[in-house]
Order: structure tokens, then sequence, then C-alpha cells
């Protein structure tokens, strides 16, 4: 039953739109937690500790991070994986182009296939930058997130990258939570105007949220 549903057309839209609606609840209390950094380095830091102590004593140290992680993962690869087996499908379903583009398609519709590929580029950068280090400028330091993320964002392409990235994540939440909504049947006639309000301002408050923190460190506000 579980290969027959993933192998639908249907199944695989319901799998991207659960999984979109999990990296967006991720995304919401990442930008809730990124937003500490306004309350200085005492407090930044010791969120970033309680996340890896989280459910202790019960769970071992690091495990609820971990599990976090690990359904992330899940959803992305889900998502992704959705994204292009749908995207090849309608090619192969109509391998010639439109004669007449549709003139009522958003810019962020024509445009979610980049934003997506975008966005996974991004996620591997901001990975290897303040998790792993790895390409991280200014030599990193582990078990001080504050200072980590103040030395990318002293830096002009570190800004720039998140800045482009958080754009194309607006683009892609405004469209995706309207489209998850219709595909689990949240939308009718009468509730598309409400939700496509909700997407719009959903994006534009993630996007702002996630920009604060460049755009402080860059002014001083955070330093």
């Amino acid at each position: 039953m579980a290969r027959t549903v993933w192998d639908s057309t249907v199944g695989k839209k319901t799998v991207m739109a659960v999984s979109g609606l999990i990296m967006l609840l991720y995304l919401v209390v990442h930008m809730i937690g990124n937003l500490k950094i306004f309350f200085g380095a005492g407090e930044f830091n010791h969120y970033a500790h309680w996340l890896r102590t989280v459910g202790e004593p019960f769970m071992h140290y690091e495990w609820t991070l971990w599990l976090v992680r690990i359904v992330l993962v899940v959803a992305v690869v889900a998502h992704a994986t959705s994204a292009y087996q749908l995207s090849r499908r309608d090619i192969r379903a109509r391998p010639s182009k439109y004669v007449h583009k549709k003139p009522r398609a958003s810019y962020a519709t024509r445009t979610m296939r980049w934003g997506g590929i975008i966005l996974g580029l991004f996620i591997v950068w901001h990975v290897l930058d303040l998790t792993t280090g790895t390409v991280h400028p200014g030599g990193f330091q582990e078990g001080r997130p504050y200072q980590n993320v103040v030395d990318t964002f002293s830096t002009w392409y570190g800004n720039t990258i998140y800045i482009v990235a958080m754009l194309a994540l607006c683009l892609h939440i405004r469209h995706g939570f309207w489209s998850a909504a219709q595909t689990l049947g949240a939308g009718n006639r009468t509730r598309d105007r409400a939700l496509k309000t909700t997407a719009d301002v959903f994006a534009l408050l993630l996007t702002v949220g996630f920009i604060a923190v460049p755009v402080g460190v860059m002014t001083g506000l955070v330093s």
C-alpha cells in the first residue's frame, strides 16, 4: 500500500506537503531561537547549550537534538525526492513547451524549482559554516555560537549568501504553504484568500526574522 501511494501523483504531493509543513514548523522554532542573539552572548550561548540537554536525564546529552536532525533530514530528502519526481513526471507528460505561458502563474510559482535548489545548496553551506565549522571564517569556536554567528555575518559573502537564501525561502514558503493546504484538502473557494494571506504573512515574518540577524551584525547592534 505504501508503494502504491508513493507511486501515485497524489501520494507524492502529500509527501511534499507533509514534509514541507514539518520543515516550516522547524523554521518557526529556529527563527525564534535565532532572535535570542539580540539579548547578548550569554543568553544565546545558553540557549544553544540547552538544545543539547533537552530531555535530560531521560534523554542522553544531544539525543533529542539528533532526533530532530534525523527527522529534518528525512523531511528534506522526502521533499526534494518527491519534488524532483513530480517535475520529471510533468515533463514526460508534456514533452513540448506550452505555446502560451500561463499569465496567472506567480513569480514564486515559476521559481519554486530554482528556489528549492538554492535552498538545498544553502543548507549544505550553513551546516558546514555554523555546525561543523568546515568553511567558517575567522576560526570556528566550539561552544561559542554567538561569536561564530558574528564572524560569519562580518563577511560580505556570508551576508550575501544568507540574505539571498532567505529571499528564496520567502518565495518558497509563500507558494508552498498555500499549495500544501490545497493538497491536504484545507483549501476551497471561500478559504483561498485567507490561506494566501496567511502564506504571505508567514513568509514575510520568517524572512524578516531570519534577515534581522545579519542586519543586526552589519549595523553593530550585535557585536
